[in-house]
């Protein structure tokens, strides 16, 4: 009966923790995908807006369409490149925008859009301030966001 106590004790702290484990390896696979890619608002220029504002963040803005192939590109590669995901998680509010649902046809003629990807860089009040068209490269799209905030 001595030991008894000890073993119930023992096996209580185990169930109390292991939950917790569990939830730490989850949080932890949720940050690894997030540091997998960059991080897109999708589909809401409003939040986009609302969040460079209150953090006082340029906004990079991804136009897009789901037919197209160098916006595939983009995504697939690009956009997953660990440097990339380094600055633009860091120096932007990012924003994935398909310019052919909800406001996209809107902003599309907003802002002039002729092809896609279209890469945009806007101030923090909402201001295009520089941008490029066509599938871009890692080290490319970083000297890109660079010029984008010296605007």
């Amino acid at each position: 009966m001595k030991n008894f106590f000890p073993a119930c004790l023992m096996i209580a702290l185990l169930s109390l923790l292991h939950p917790l484990n569990g939830k730490a390896q989850t949080t932890q696979k949720a940050v690894d995908k997030k540091a997998s890619q960059i991080n897109f608002i999708e589909n809401s220029w409003g939040e986009a807006l609302k969040q460079a504002a209150a953090k006082k963040k340029y906004i990079f803005v991804d136009a897009y369409a789901t037919w197209c192939g160098p916006c595939k590109m983009l995504k697939a590669t690009t956009f997953k490149n660990k440097d990339v995901i380094a600055f633009y998680n860091s120096k932007f509010i990012n924003v994935a925008m398909d310019m052919e649902k909800g406001q996209g046809p809107e902003l599309a003629a907003q802002w002039g859009l002729q092809a896609y990807p279209t890469l945009i860089i806007f101030n923090a009040k909402g201001k295009p301030v520089y941008g490029t068209v066509g599938f871009i490269k890692p080290d490319d799209l970083i000297k890109f966001g660079v010029q984008g905030l010296n605007k």
